[in-house]
């Protein structure tokens, strides 16, 4: 393989292979390295292995759902948009679709024909990429930069770092490109796992395991003070809570080292008012009064989430609708409508969708996406300061910060 290249990009994920096929379009002598046996590793696993592209919205929409970093994002996406991305890939042979939450999803629910037609574009593009190739230290030359990898030293005039993050640490994102930013004197925002799942001692949701309700909302919370909000697709599990809701809330815990006083308050109902249920438990009594309680709400409430609350209030499985005292009906509103679960901790980086932190973004050329402080150095995707909300945010800011530097590597080249 040659050694000599215009353009390098260090990493084969979402931003890394937008980054290769943005460099080699115009013609610019492009290598993508990656350190795995495979290419697009996270791709591959995302959205449970259907690959969640981008979010129904415009790039207002995308800018806003990262906060305040947000504002980062607006020279990518002017370059690469989310109609620009969807447009790029059903244009690679990938047909997409709109789900009820905004997200935007292949129609073959197959994250693999995402990746499949990334690397073709990269191919079309005559940009080489490189397997299993991992980039052990990068030095500055008069010229651009050496690269010394376990295979070979490789010159390039421009690199672009797109290693990610530290989550999901087994996908090969254990932070390698954050050693290489600090040699080029950048600063690194402390990195925290995020959309994490939540752990919980609390044994009655251990044997709700598998219960999935797909609109709850949610209230992170400190010594019972609400630190954010959210409502969505919530999940009980062997070791807590998961689902889109959980992920996201679990930002506002992520940098506890003590979650002793971390709490949950759960809306298990958000779209019914708790004095319109108040009365439909009212008015049960007298229109069903023998038939099961479990049964009269099962057209709200799983079955199986209804008895685990009744549990805990001291109602049978076998309670009828009749016959419930105003203490017992308060006592059903409150578990329903405002249920406290006490949190321990996360699942950490290990199984966090993205990493919180990153190569401060004060220190990249947002328009550009190259280093303030080392000519010829660009960034992408997660190991930059950005982290968004699930949902195909995270995805965008992948494409569209790749793209955006990978184009502007190869003009100043040419």
């Amino acid at each position: 393989m040659d050694t000599n290249w215009d353009v390098i990009v260090v990493g084969a994920g979402a931003a890394g292979l937008l980054a290769g096929i943005s460099a080699g379009k115009s013609g610019a002598k492009t290598l993508v390295l990656e350190k795995n046996r495979k290419p697009g590793v996270k791709i591959l696993m995302s959205g449970g292995t259907r690959c969640n592209i981008t979010h129904n919205t415009d790039n207002r929409g995308i800018v806003k759902a990262f906060g305040n970093n947000g504002k980062f994002l607006h020279s990518p996406l002017a370059a690469f948009s989310v109609e620009e991305t969807i447009r790029f890939f059903n244009q690679a042979g990938v047909a997409t679709k709109v789900e009820a939450t905004g997200k935007i999803f292949p129609v073959s629910n197959k994250a693999l024909d995402v990746l499949d037609a990334l690397l073709n574009q990269l191919k079309n593009e005559n940009a080489t990429l490189a397997l299993e190739t991992p980039v052990l230290d990068i030095d500055p030359t008069e010229d651009g930069f050496l690269l010394n990898t376990a295979i070979n030293n490789f010159h390039a005039k421009k690199i672009i770092l797109t290693t990610g993050g530290l989550s999901f640490p087994g996908c090969g994102t254990t932070g390698d490109g954050y050693k290489f930013a600090i040699k080029f004197g950048h600063t690194i925002k402390e990195t925290q796992p995020a959309l994490a799942p939540l752990k919980t001692d609390a044994r009655w949701v251990h044997e709700l395991s598998g219960v999935t309700i797909p609109d709850v909302g949610v209230t992170a919370c400190i010594n019972e003070k609400p630190l954010m909000q959210d409502r969505g697709s919530f999940l009980f599990t062997h070791f807590g809570l998961s689902g889109p809701v959980i992920l996201n809330v679990s930002k506002a815990l992520n940098s506890l080292s003590d979650f002793k006083n971390s709490s949950l308050k759960l809306d298990f109902l958000p779209s019914v008012k708790e004095t319109d249920l108040e009365a439909k438990l009212q008015s049960l009594g007298s229109t069903d009064g023998k038939k099961l309680l479990s049964v009269a709400l099962g057209e709200l409430l799983p079955r199986r989430l209804l008895e685990g609350l009744f549990n805990l209030i001291g109602f049978g499985a076998d309670r009828k609708c009749a016959g419930i005292s105003k203490d017992e009906r308060k006592a059903l509103l409150a578990s329903i409508k405002s249920k406290p679960i006490n949190i321990t901790g996360t699942l950490g980086y290990a199984k966090a969708e993205v990493t919180t932190g990153g190569v401060s973004l004060d220190e990249v050329n947002s328009k550009t996406m190259e280093s303030k402080l080392k000519k010829g150095l660009y960034f992408a995707g997660e190991i930059l300061d950005l982290d968004g909300p699930i949902g195909g945010y995270n995805f965008q800011a992948a494409w569209s910060t790749g793209f955006l530097a990978g184009s502007q590597a190869n003009e100043q080249i040419n």
